[in-house]
């Protein structure tokens, strides 16, 4: 196998050489003024810190939706469900009037907001945000959380996604 040296140009062999790390798929989601705001990412870490209990994900510069999903106090993040990619690709959707079609959500008093089914939830605030490249990575503190140790979770690899196997 020879090595691909990447150019900083060249993000396309980067994005295929990710591409073969598997990743589970969060929803960040809130109830902010002008009604529910969701993000999606696949660059979601756990275990950053246990104290305080701290998470991270990778948003790009750019992004129309964190800016304003950075405001809300709270931040539900959903660990999504092996049969939460239908629901995974809708939120993903450029088209936000589609997004939350009919779809059930939990929503916290401090206004966090998840989806049921999902194996994962942790209520956050934002704890700090530190400028990466043409990302931030967002670190996230966890002030409650629930989980279904017998649900299993989304995996995206490949760019595109998979299931856990037995």
């Amino acid at each position: 196998m020879t090595p691909l040296i990447p150019t900083a140009a060249d993000t396309r062999v980067v994005r295929a050489a990710f591409a073969g790390f598997p990743s589970g798929v969060v929803a960040l989601s809130a109830r902010l003024t002008d009604g529910p705001s969701v993000l999606i990412a696949s660059s979601f870490t756990v275990g950053v810190s246990l104290d305080p209990p701290l998470v991270s994900f990778a948003v790009r510069d750019g992004s129309r939706t964190w800016p304003a999903l950075r405001t809300a106090g709270r931040i539900g993040v959903s660990v999504l469900g092996a049969d939460q990619g239908a629901l995974c690709r809708r939120l993903a959707s450029p088209d936000h009037t589609t997004r939350f079609a009919d779809e059930p959500v939990d929503v916290t008093a401090e206004g966090a907001v998840f989806f049921p089914g999902a194996p994962v939830w942790l209520d956050c605030s934002v704890y700090e945000e530190v400028p990466a490249g043409d990302h931030r990575v967002v670190l996230l503190e966890v002030h409650r959380l629930w989980h279904d140790s017998a649900a299993e979770p989304l995996v995206f690899h490949g760019s595109a996604f998979r299931r856990l196997a037995s």
